[in-house]
């Protein structure tokens, strides 16, 4: 096979070619959701609950490509993000109420990635004072100097490092015929910490900011129907990916952590108790997946937050635009940043109420958005032949009606304590 065969379109490597120029998107977007809340509830859940919650990921991974899925039609379709739609469909005032309700959300959660970096860079002996900035810098350097290209490599190149959790699930030796039975065997326990949990797995998986981010990705990459093959395979990849390293990080802790009833209440806390446990190579790469996932998600939820505000109100958004074309869009990207940063550094800040408040939004929220993205992908005269056909549309109701429950149920264990 000559390399001119290849860029001329000629050979089997045709379509590989097309998935690698086009993928991007899905996978940048399902990988972020492992940031730090999100590696602290699994942690948690392999710590306190071993091996039985990892049967819910076979479901959890199925809701999340289906929802993801809706996302990607709706930007091919239409080549706009989610904001722009329900402002065109829904009207200012509706989008205007959901943008207050996203951007503490959004707010709370770049607090608790910036956190997240301060923790993952304690392991490694580098105080908070010094590791917020830098980060701080880094990420705002990153989206404002670069292109979409340049940032998009970025992101897929902090995706690999999410290769660390299997590493350290390898490291924990864990015994894989047990490991095999608990994820193809369902296994409920009928007490409010188990059912608050699971809850809370469902919750850290989908997000409203994800159906916001992935669309405003594939409208700022400019794909459209032609794509959409390519553009579904890479959401199903990404959502499959990301729910590997769940497993992961679930089996790591279940193994480790969990027969000897060490109830740790933090990721940084796993991190350390896994040295004596499986030795310096699980605890280093199970910090280094902690940093990486922190600083990455630092990175993507102010970006997501100045899409959807900007799409909302009718401002230019987007990476290849500079700042003088798009100030509002860099210049909230900007404050976010730099807010969330300072509170890390705030002494006496309460980042805990900050993350407590922003998972009840966040459950609060989910519904909606979930409701919205079902009708708009349903309606014809946006999504032409991408309209969700009458099976999808039933099984849709069914899962978004089912992640909403659990979502609500999450709010009131919250709100209840």
């Amino acid at each position: 096979m000559k390399l001119g065969d290849i860029v001329k379109g000629r050979g089997p490597w045709r379509n590989l070619l097309l998935f690698v120029s086009i993928m991007g998107p899905g996978i940048i977007t399902a990988n972020v959701d492992n940031d730090a809340g999100g590696i602290t509830t699994y942690t948690l859940a392999g710590a306190h609950f071993g091996l039985s919650l990892l049967w819910t990921l076979i479901p959890i991974t199925a809701a999340l490509i289906m929802v993801q899925l809706m996302s990607a039609r709706l930007g091919v379709a239409t080549g706009k993000g989610l904001a722009d739609l329900l402002r065109e469909n829904y009207g200012l005032k509706i989008t205007f109420y959901v943008m207050l309700a996203l951007i503490p959300i959004n707010f709370a959660n770049v607090a608790a990635e910036f956190s997240g970096v301060a923790a993952g860079a304690e392991l490694f002996g580098i105080p908070k004072i010094v590791s917020v900035p830098l980060a701080g810098i880094f990420v705002w350097w990153l989206a404002t100097q670069g292109n979409y290209k340049s940032v998009e490599k970025v992101f897929l190149a902090a995706c690999l490092f999410y290769i660390t959790y299997l590493a350290s699930g390898y490291f924990a030796s864990p015994n894989w015929k047990e490991v095999a039975r608990a994820t193809v065997t369902p296994h409920l326990e009928w007490n409010k910490e188990y059912m608050v949990m699971l809850v809370g797995m469902v919750g850290s998986t989908i997000a409203p900011w994800m159906q916001f981010f992935q669309q405003s990705l594939v409208a700022d990459k400019g794909l459209g129907i032609k794509e959409y093959k390519h553009v579904r395979l890479d959401t199903i990849i990404g959502c499959i990916t990301v729910m590997i390293v769940v497993f992961f990080i679930i089996v790591t802790c279940a193994v480790t952590l969990h027969p000897n009833k060490i109830l740790v209440q933090t990721a940084q806390e796993a991190a350390l108790a896994l040295k004596p446990l499986a030795g310096k190579y699980c605890s280093l790469l199970f910090a280094i997946g902690l940093l990486n996932a922190s600083l990455f998600a630092a990175s993507i939820l102010p970006l997501s937050t100045a899409y959807s505000v900007c799409e909302g109100l009718g401002w230019q958004t987007g990476l290849d635009l500079s700042f003088e074309e798009a100030p509002q869009f860099y210049s909230l990207y900007t404050i976010l940043i730099g807010a969330g940063a300072l509170v890390v550094l705030w002494p006496g800040f309460q980042l805990i109420r900050a993350m407590y408040w922003s998972q009840v939004l966040n459950g609060l929220l989910i519904p909606v958005i979930l409701v919205f993205c079902l009708q708009l992908s349903n309606r014809q005269e946006i999504m032409g032949n991408l309209a969700n056909s009458k099976l999808f549309q039933c099984v849709s109701w069914l899962v978004i009606g089912l992640v909403s429950i659990l979502s609500l149920t999450m709010v009131g264990a919250l709100l209840l304590g």
